[in-house]
């Protein structure tokens, strides 16, 4: 029996209880009241009752008694007022029941009455729920910048404020949950209810994004009111659609003429981002032809969701074509950084090379090969004695040696072991003899043909990174130049094949956003593991609208955009400002 259907039947057998007690009540009293009027029945009748088979019998009447004996009404009346008692009994003691009754029907339950939570979910359950809430969240936040950026090209920066706001907001709370998944994915933490609730956190990290998008939406709708008309919204859009072919084609040359200088390992960043950009263009003339027809023919509804798709296409035309022209703005800075990076790398080789000799010398001329080590507050154990080489970067110093027998020598990426002298200024030379040689072929390059500037600079900072040269100055520009255009151009790659990049990818994306201001060599790597996992699902994907019923108007680069969702045959509707409530509610209406 369900739960209202026990609440529905209690009251009906309560009260068949209660009338059986009054009905047992009122027969008791019936039959006292039978017991009391039933011996002056007896006592008044004067006829007498001839008994058969016997003669009659003449006998002395008896004298005749006007008033019942009390013993005749004592028991009837000990009866009542029995029944009397039981009934009352009985009535109160049922209605204490009902007031402290804590099942359904019989009263209200006590405040403090504990429920049982349902039990958390598996831990498989958790982790595939966390990594598709990272891939919807950032398709949310991507979507919604997309679309606020029409917004703001036709309304003032005040007016947009608060939706910006909340993309931001959106944008930390991502970030967020990206840090939480990666610690997660490097095995922290260790303990497997901590791994739960780490990963319980990713996905209420996500929730609330999609939730500040969500409380926005509405709000941002109205201020757009493209379903009222889409007039001013189509004359934004086709401004910007104009400008943005005429790029194109202006781009296409500019990666003929990279690949020429640079060679074709210099533009592979960018090799077919051209024809991706002219596909997104024909998508994007295909919709605002249909969102121009929708509205003639007074289908406002019908009119916004083509523009929506039209937008996105708009703005994944800029996001390739600017990829264009930003490489080629890296490039030409790091072919003229080069020689200054290699002059600045050799002289810190030269330098550290000197004091390596010196202690060398030093060892070989006394008769103390040890030196007691110095404590520095602000840094780890050093020696007195021979002269230390230059420090490496924070990031790149060992841990502090502990004092022995045999002298430590600071090594950057050495062990935190005690070395001892010897080996660890043989160490030393290897690690600059092999910097030397990375240097000596950097500079050979631009002597034989085209060649890689921005692949040079990353050469150059990791050849000299081991041996602890000052990241200052001209390898710190140059570290930074590798690092914010290998990050930029896996964050573009992301953003234009959303339909089919997963949840691994963007999280190490993430990790080199946050790191690229403190760390860039390792953004630098991050972001470059993170452009090769999405090029492997993209290629896993496939083609993602394989049966689509418009592959001419550009569908399938939609859907691999994440321009359609991919609900339906023709692709689905598009996405939109919001989170998970908002972002499938734009379906055209009927033509």
């Amino acid at each position: 029996m369900t739960a209202s259907a026990f609440r529905a039947a209690r009251p009906r057998c309560a009260a068949r209880r209660w009338s059986g007690r009054v009905a047992r009540t009122v027969l008791g009293g019936v039959a006292g009241l039978v017991w009391l009027v039933l011996p002056g029945m007896t006592i008044n009748s004067a006829t007498a009752v001839a008994l058969p088979g016997t003669a009659p019998v003449t006998a002395t009447a008896a004298p005749r008694q006007d008033q019942t004996s009390p013993g005749y009404l004592a028991l009837p009346l000990v009866v009542l007022g029995t029944a009397g008692v039981l009934a009352g009994y009985a009535y109160v003691r049922r209605t204490r029941r009902a007031r402290t009754r804590t099942t359904p029907g019989g009263g209200p339950a006590p405040p403090s009455a504990p429920r049982r939570s349902p039990p958390p979910p598996p831990s498989d359950e958790l982790d595939a729920r966390s990594a598709e809430l990272i891939v919807l969240a950032d398709d949310w936040v991507r979507t919604s910048r997309e679309e606020l950026g029409f917004a703001e090209a036709r309304f003032d920066a005040s007016a947009v404020e608060p939706f910006a706001r909340a993309v931001r907001e959106a944008e930390a709370e991502l970030a967020a949950a990206c840090r939480m998944r990666e610690r997660y994915d490097h095995g922290v933490p260790e303990d497997a209810a901590a791994r739960r609730q780490a990963l319980a956190g990713v996905v209420g990290r996500c929730e609330e994004a999609g939730r500040l998008l969500d409380a926005e939406a509405a709000a941002f709708d109205e201020l757009r009111g493209l379903e009222r008309g889409v007039a001013e919204a189509l004359e934004v859009a086709e401004a910007r659609f104009r400008e943005l072919a005429g790029r194109a084609g202006v781009a296409a040359s500019t990666v003929a003429g990279l690949r020429e200088r640079y060679g074709p390992a210099a533009v592979a960043s960018v090799t077919g981002q051209v024809e991706q950009a002219k596909d997104r263009l024909v998508l994007a003339t295909s919709r605002l032809n249909r969102a121009h027809q929708s509205a003639d023919a007074g289908n406002p509804r019908a009119a916004a969701c083509h523009l929506r798709v039209a937008e996105g296409a708009i703005a994944q035309t800029a996001v390739f074509v600017h990829g264009v022209e930003r490489l080629a703005e890296e490039l030409s800075v790091a072919e003229r950084l080069v020689p200054a990076a290699l002059s600045g790398a050799e002289a810190d080789l030269e330098a550290i090379r000197r004091a390596s000799e010196s202690a060398a010398a030093q060892l070989a001329g006394g008769p103390d090969r040890t030196a007691a080590p110095s404590q520095d507050a602000a840094g780890p154990a050093r020696p007195a004695e021979p002269p230390e080489p230059p420090r490496p970067a924070p990031r790149a110093q060992p841990e502090a040696a502990a004092a022995s027998d045999t002298a430590p020598v600071l090594v950057p990426g050495a062990s935190s072991a005690v070395v001892p002298v010897d080996v660890a200024v043989g160490e030393l030379r290897a690690r600059v003899t092999h910097a030397d040689l990375e240097l000596a072929r950097v500079r050979a390059e631009p002597g034989t043909g085209p060649y890689d500037p921005l692949d040079a600079l990353r050469r150059i900072v990791r050849a000299t990174a081991p041996v602890g040269t000052r990241r200052a100055g001209v390898l710190s520009a140059a570290e930074e130049l590798v690092a914010r255009s290998a990050v930029a151009a896996a964050d573009d790659f992301a953003g234009t094949h959303r339909g089919a990049v997963g949840a691994t990818a963007r999280i190490r994306l993430a990790e080199a956003l946050r790191l690229l201001p403190t760390d860039p060599q390792t953004a630098d790597t991050l972001a470059r593991r993170a452009r090769a996992l999405a090029e492997q699902d993209v290629r896993l994907h496939g083609n993602p609208c394989a049966a689509t019923t418009d592959p001419s108007a550009g569908a399938t680069a939609a859907v691999l955009g994440g321009i359609l969702l991919a609900e339906d045959p023709d692709g689905g509707p598009p996405a939109c400002y919001g989170g998970p409530r908002t972002r499938r509610r734009r379906r055209p209406g009927p033509a």
